[in-house]
């Protein structure tokens, strides 16, 4: 797991996410353009959930994007191509923790704060028998859950 809550090597989770997404991008021939690399940056140098309009504000201080559709993009072919992860309950985004590997994220969502630490889960195959019930067929499982992190417990 990649603790948000505790001391670690910030630097290392954001060369890591940069250096994979460019490798990435150039194997398989897509465009890592600036803007996009520099979104990624910011969601990887904070270790919680941002919003799009929260990444603008910032991408517009620095004279890169001054519209919504311009964060959007690049928030969805960040989040499309595994680089972050939209958060659902929170309608947010975080830099993913583990862009090198397949993985089914777990999120633990400090509900004060918003910091989030990505986890992996159990894979999706726990839940099948429950779908194959129903008829369902499951695309992709995110588990998002949500209380306080050490910081916030200690202040509460």
């Amino acid at each position: 797991m990649v603790d948000a809550f505790s001391p670690h090597n910030h630097y290392s989770c954001i060369n890591t996410g940069l250096s994979h997404a460019a490798e990435f991008c150039q194997i398989h021939n897509l465009r890592f353009t600036s803007a996009r690399r520099r979104v990624l940056q910011i969601l990887l140098t904070e270790h919680r959930a941002m919003g799009a309009y929260e990444v603008l504000d910032i991408l517009k201080q620095e004279g890169i994007a001054h519209q919504p559709p311009a964060a959007y993009r690049a928030l969805d072919f960040l989040v499309s191509h595994g680089f972050a992860h939209k958060i659902e309950r929170l309608n947010a985004f975080v830099g993913c923790a583990y862009s090198q590997s397949e993985h089914v994220p777990a999120f633990l969502i400090c509900r004060l704060c918003n910091s989030v630490a990505e986890a992996t889960a159990p894979e999706q195959e726990a839940l099948e028998p429950i779908a194959q019930i129903s008829g369902f067929k499951i695309e992709r499982t995110i588990v998002e859950a949500l209380g306080l992190c050490p910081r916030c417990q200690v202040k509460k």
